[in-house]
């Protein structure tokens, strides 16, 4: 096979960050998919409609001449957070909710502590049909980083699934077989979104041959049998699997640092990574409903009617991407030379 063509596909979980870097990051997802979940971990976060609109047309602001990519927003669950308030997100046309255990990845300290004070809210956007988009980790520090998923599944999502049936949750960023096994025996409103890093990378390659702080992202990377299990997941094409990638950018001098921060900036090559892990899989049968079908039917919003095409023709990721104030940032998979190529930008 020489080319693909795929509706055009939505990037349902990314970081774009704020300021500057929005003149980076927004052209960097618009460039191949038509819509995208923004996190609303701001500094400070994102918390109501107000502050959610007004993100949104900065992202507008930076978004490529005649490009029509719609980022969709979403709110920043605290523990001030108010039924009120998810009336009016909802009203304003906010997308989901995000819930950060506190403390569990960039800008997470000013989340959740104690879940269950969150269930009069959760009940509201269950009433709103506004989806719960969680970071599943606990993030107690006796409890081992390897294992704060699992342990995250057991105490907390499955009393949130069972207490609140008919809440669309999206289980953000899955790393673990106990967390593809837990979204494929839930009811249809739980799905889960699986990044590109903990598709093609495991522990090894964060670890093996000395710290490797580009492939540092949270929820961090797990042992090769986790990520088999993820690979077997998207193989299946089950409609509960889609695309979110994650993209979390940061500049070099922050992430090769003696407390280097997580988050794989993988949206210049995005679309592309995915093409390889598909293919490695023999799956490619399978990768138009993962990238452009299965999260658009899980948010009930139609589906893009566009097309991409990627060709069969080897190019290198960068080892730089440089901002605009020229800092360096590493984008994921630097170096690599992938076989797969986005024929044409939607934003050219």
């Amino acid at each position: 096979m020489q080319r693909l063509t795929l509706r055009t596909p939505d990037d349902w979980h990314l970081h774009f960050r704020d300021g500057d870097m929005l003149s980076e990051t927004v052209p960097a997802t618009a460039r191949c998919f038509a819509r995208a979940i923004v996190m609303p971990n701001l500094v400070p976060p994102v918390t109501n409609a107000q502050e959610a609109l007004a993100y949104k047309s900065r992202i507008e602001a930076a978004r490529p001449a005649g490009s029509q990519f719609q980022p969709l927003m979403t709110l920043y669950l605290t523990n001030e957070t108010t039924v009120e308030d998810i009336r009016k997100a909802k009203s304003a046309g906010v997308t989901a909710c995000k819930l950060y255990p506190a403390g569990a990845t960039t800008n997470s300290d000013a989340a959740v502590k104690g879940i269950t004070s969150l269930y009069p809210v959760f009940a509201e956007m269950a009433e709103q049909g506004m989806p719960l988009l969680i970071h599943g980790e606990v993030t107690e520090s006796h409890i081992d980083i390897f294992d704060r998923e699992k342990v995250f599944i057991d105490t907390h999502l499955i009393p949130i699934v069972n207490a609140f049936p008919q809440l669309k949750v999206v289980f953000e960023h899955i790393t673990t077989a106990d967390a593809a096994q837990f979204v494929t025996d839930a009811s249809q409103n739980v799905a889960a979104t699986i990044t590109p890093q903990h598709l093609l990378l495991n522990r090894n390659d964060l670890l093996v041959g000395g710290v490797r702080p580009h492939n540092y992202c949270l929820p961090v990377l797990k042992r090769n049998t986790h990520q088999q299990a993820l690979r077997e997941a998207v193989a299946t094409g089950s409609a509960k699997f889609f695309l979110g990638t994650d993209s979390a950018p940061h500049p070099r001098h922050k992430k090769e640092n003696a407390c280097g921060c997580a988050g794989c900036y993988s949206a210049w090559s995005a679309i592309e990574l995915y093409a390889e892990v598909f293919e490695q899989l023999d799956a490619l049968d399978k990768f138009e409903g993962f990238a452009s079908e299965h999260g658009a039917d899980f948010y009930e919003l139609p589906r893009n009617e566009g097309t991409i095409n990627l060709i069969r023709e080897q190019w290198r990721v960068p080892d730089t991407v440089t901002l605009p104030d020229g800092t360096a940032m590493v984008p994921f998979f630097a170096g690599h030379t992938l076989n797969w190529k986005l024929e044409k930008s939607l934003v050219e």
